[in-house]
């Protein structure tokens, strides 16, 4: 793959996230217990955890979908939970969400629903602007030839493939992807964990992914965070983080590597 071989710009001056001293709770259900943790301009960050760690909850309190009961949460430095509406809304435009699913309109085909974002979100854009992004980004994931193709005609790698370009194609400046290769074949999810790094060199963007895929996570990740009872046991080095005793890691590790 292109540009593997070339670091990624990640500015440790820079937070595009900040989260700090996080609690979260549902009546008596804590979720989230003293979370912190910052991300960094150029740099991807892997979330790890069991289902039911709190990871989905803490990506719904960075877009401004929940509140926090406790704590600072700054997303490009704005701090969410004191933004109105109308800013609420344009700090969510500068982040993109690639979905589980892909999220694609089956009723659309691949123009279509790479248009969309773009025609709500850009009310003056002109046709020949919508043709040069469409081009830009189905070229990133290397699917031109796919642009008059429905949904339903694709395999599941290229509606993933699909899905995290019509995410680029407003030129996010964070990406949040929820569970990238669940699902996907070996050989598929490799091919999506070299998109993943591609699209952080070419369009410089920071990223938290989150998964449970420890391949995923050591293959895309700059950091990893394990993601324990509501909070962060160790964020660091793919080999740092898991160099530990740490049952409740170990058990993660072996889960996944040893079957």
């Amino acid at each position: 793959m292109e540009n593997q071989d070339i670091p990624p710009k990640i500015d440790s001056t820079v937070p595009v996230i900040d989260i700090r001293d996080l609690y979260k709770s549902f009546d008596d259900l804590e979720v989230l217990k003293g979370v912190d943790l910052t991300v960094y301009k150029g740099e991807n960050v892997v979330v790890l955890g069991r289902s039911g760690s709190g990871k989905s909850v803490l990506i719904k309190i960075l877009v401004g979908l929940l509140k926090p009961d406790k704590g600072d949460v700054r997303v490009l430095g704005q701090k969410v939970d004191m933004l109105e509406e109308k800013e609420l809304n344009a700090l969510r435009l500068r982040i993109g969400f690639s979905f589980q699913s892909s999220a694609l309109y089956d009723s659309m085909n691949i123009r279509q629903n790479l248009e969309f974002p773009l025609k709500m979100n850009r009310k003056n854009i002109s046709r020949k602007e919508i043709n040069r992004a469409v081009e830009e980004v189905l070229n990133a994931v290397g699917l031109e030839d796919k642009v008059d193709q429905m949904p339903a005609e694709l395999s599941g790698g290229q509606r993933k493939r699909i899905g995290i370009a019509r995410t680029l194609i407003l030129k996010p400046e964070i990406m949040l992807y929820d569970e990238p290769t669940a699902g996907l074949d070996p050989i598929t999810s490799f091919e999506i964990n070299n998109l993943i790094n591609q699209m952080q060199l070419k369009y410089n963007t920071s990223s938290i992914i989150i998964t449970h895929d420890l391949t995923c996570a050591k293959e895309t990740g700059d950091r990893v965070g394990m993601f324990v009872e509501g909070k962060f046991t160790k964020v660091g080095k793919f080999e740092d983080v898991f160099d530990t005793n740490d049952e409740h890691v170990k058990g993660f590790y072996n889960y996944n590597f040893i079957q």
